[in-house]
């Protein structure tokens, strides 16, 4: 699938120093953690991958038609709202 990146996910990306090959890097490997099935106009689910060491959460949805995966935004999990798992949300 190619990758598009929305401008709220590359403008993110630089505020947090998150590269394309970071983004490429924790898609290669990990798994969805949460799904949105009812996001419009496509599914989307949040990712948990790594860059090297760096955990990222990544926010995708899938235009199957076009071949597309659309980056919605990516970040690095923090740790008070998330387990040391980086998958897991913290209870309020």
């Amino acid at each position: 699938m190619r990758l598009i990146y929305r401008q709220h996910a590359v403008r993110r990306m630089f505020e947090r120093g998150i590269s394309t090959n970071d983004v490429a890097a924790a898609l290669a490997g990990g798994r969805a953690i949460e799904d949105y099935p009812t996001d419009t106009p496509y599914p989307s689910c949040l990712w948990l991958g790594y860059a090297g060491a760096r955990p990222l959460h990544v926010v995708y949805a899938d235009n199957q038609d076009d071949g597309e995966r659309i980056i919605v935004t990516v970040y690095e999990p923090d740790p008070a709202l998330w387990m040391a798992d980086f998958a897991t949300r913290k209870k309020p």
